[in-house]
């Protein structure tokens, strides 16, 4: 499920990228799920332990799976939407679908950021989302 995180989606993924940061700095190592029930997919950890913040774009339905293997391999995705829905609207829902239905799949999580992003992180990072009233 996607959601819109408003106004404070850029607060949000700053508040990301600072416990991203200090997970980083503590060298606390992630724990990595052994295997993906829904997709039998083994889950491989970076050699180098690192986990990157990659923004991408998505121009068309077959660029998914760079998409997931980006969060497969532990990374954070940013991933510009605009230019699919651009093109078409229906294949932005199916990838958009997709996406979500597969990062539940790893237990990673997703979010809107604004009109034309989404943010895909792995297991081990969780979208933290102020509570509403």
């Amino acid at each position: 499920m996607v959601r819109y995180l408003g106004m404070k989606g850029r607060l949000v993924c700053l508040r990301l990228v600072k416990n991203l940061w200090e997970f980083i700095k503590t060298g606390v190592r992630r724990k990595v799920k052994e295997e993906v029930k829904a997709e039998k997919v083994t889950i491989h950890p970076p050699s180098t332990n690192k986990i990157y913040l990659k923004a991408l774009i998505l121009h068309a339905p077959e660029e998914v799976e760079r998409i997931k293997d980006e969060v497969r391999s532990g990374n954070i995705v940013i991933v510009r939407i605009s230019p699919i829905v651009e093109k078409s609207v229906e294949d932005a829902k199916r990838v958009i679908n997709e996406l979500s239905e597969f990062i539940s799949s790893v237990g990673g999580d997703i979010a809107r950021l604004g009109d034309e992003r989404i943010i895909l992180t792995p297991s081990s990072v969780q979208i933290w989302r102020e509570k509403t009233s």
